[in-house]
């Protein structure tokens, strides 16, 4: 599976650096305050050409050509101020193939921050047709090109397993992913599949998976690296790669998406994938329970009382509240680890949408410090997320008649997204843990941010756990 860049003949290490004698067009950042300044001290021809609908707004990029009707110089708006990274995203989006530099970044503004910025923009994805155009190649002098390709192919890693269809990703394809992966660092996998879940302890998981069709059975996928004695770093992905809604169906309009039920899994890949290429000194395991949640004879029914891996009863009210069932097994197994640290992401939940939007994603802690970490990182990335509470006052909605709990709560407590962040805390290991009810989404394309597959709050808590093991 090809990434971010990685169109045409570029990988995205080389659409980020760029030998420093190669012919380059160069781009001039712009604050609106500094823009009556540089018309004055510019070339009349290009004073002239930038217009007179250019004002530095942020992202606003404007193409001089030169004599031969070529690019000349690009202008780059960055707003009132250089606060954030996002122009060079949008950057991206906006210019046609060839090689570009960058004439020193602004001042507030990180070289590599910038760099990993347009690689972000980079992205597209290609596997079922082709780009016709090369990106554009982008020099930023002092930046850490490596750790920005990193980053972005990284990102791109999550959108890609996101965007592919669930013909082409089914559990095994997900563990494929995996595998490749944890070759890439010399990491250790193991897969637990079909009936063997139930005599291993992973009887939730089997049960939302049952349904599949032979060569989609369930699976606990298990990646493990680092050195024993290190920092347990516990990462666990909903890898539902299809979620139909099971007996309790979707409507077409609710079914449309459903690819990217896997998204919590693609997450986590990509964010292990950092902590191992920056050998960040942990004991790292990814966690991913992946499955279909399908319709046939053996599908779970609502009504159905199910085992966990904890010992816990779960009541299914609701076939199509799937995700928080796999996860609870997950986190279980991520206690059994002992860990300092366990991250869980998921496509848990509509309620979150409706509470944030699909562009910030909410998360869920107790642990102050881990919040504070978590906080100073997005800021860091400029990725942007939202803590909602834990709000205990809702745990009465989960309680249920005949099992030690249920997976629909009650509608009384209509927290959709509390009440799930509540289900889970249940599993989840004690000490620090954070939940992130992603969506994995962009709904509309802009440029340097396609419509599909979206990677989110990868950058933040790659930063946040670069500080926290640095």
């Amino acid at each position: 599976m090809r990434h971010a860049g990685a169109s045409g003949d570029l990988t995205m290490s080389e659409a980020l650096h760029t030998p420093a004698d190669a012919a380059a067009v160069p781009v001039t950042c712009l604050c609106e305050g500094d823009l009556e300044a540089w018309r004055a001290g510019a070339p009349p021809l290009e004073a002239g050409l930038a217009g007179t609908e250019f004002r530095a707004r942020p992202g606003q990029a404007v193409i001089i050509p030169g004599p031969d009707g070529r690019p000349a110089r690009v202008l780059l708006g960055l707003g009132a101020a250089p606060g954030e990274v996002t122009a060079f995203r949008t950057l991206a989006g906006r210019l046609p193939a060839g090689t570009y530099r960058l004439e020193g970044a602004p001042a507030g503004i990180d070289p590599t921050d910038a760099a990993t910025a347009f690689g972000l923009g980079l992205y597209r994805f290609e596997r079922y047709r082709k780009r016709e155009a090369a990106p554009p190649r982008l020099i930023v002098p002092g930046a850490d090109a490596a750790e920005a390709s990193a980053i972005a192919e990284a990102c791109a890693l999550a959108k890609d397993l996101v965007n592919t269809p669930a013909n082409d990703l089914g559990p095994a394809e997900l563990e494929a992913a995996a595998r490749d992966l944890a070759a890439r660092f010399g990491a250790q996998v193991e897969v637990i599949t079909g009936e063997d879940l139930l005599s291993r302890g992973y009887p939730a998981v089997h049960a939302v998976g049952r349904a599949a069709a032979p060569g989609r059975e369930p699976r606990m996928i298990e990646v493990t690296w680092g050195e024993a004695g290190r920092p347990v770093l516990a990462l666990v992905g909903k890898g539902v790669v299809f979620d139909t809604g099971g007996l309790d169906l979707k409507p077409s309009s609710g079914m449309r998406l459903m690819k990217k039920d896997m998204g919590g899994a693609a997450h986590v890949l990509a964010l292990g994938s950092l902590v191992m290429q920056a050998a960040l000194p942990v004991r790292l395991s990814i966690l991913v329970p992946a499955v279909e949640n399908a319709v046939s004879g053996a599908a779970m029914r609502p009504g159905d009382v199910l085992a966990t891996r904890k010992g816990l009863s779960v009541e299914v009210g609701n076939t199509d509240a799937e995700g928080r069932l796999i996860l609870a097994d997950a986190l279980t197994r991520a206690a059994e680890l002992s860990p300092d640290l366990t991250l869980d992401m998921a496509t848990l939940t509509g309620a979150a949408r409706v509470a944030l939007g699909p562009q910030l994603p909410p998360y869920f802690t107790d642990d102050e410090a881990l919040a504070a970490g978590i906080e100073a990182g997005a800021r860091k990335a400029f990725d942007p997320v939202w803590r909602l509470p834990l709000w205990k006052g809702y745990l009465p909605s989960l309680d249920s008649d005949i099992a030690d709990l249920k997976n629909d709560p009650d509608a009384w407590a209509q927290a959709g997204a509390m009440t799930a962040a509540l289900f889970l805390q249940k599993f989840a290991p004690p000490g620090a843990w954070a939940h992130f009810d992603i969506f994995a989404w962009n709904p509309r394309t802009q440029p340097g941010a396609p419509a599909g597959g979206e990677a989110m709050a990868i950058r933040g808590l790659y930063a946040m756990l670069k500080a926290r093991y640095a």
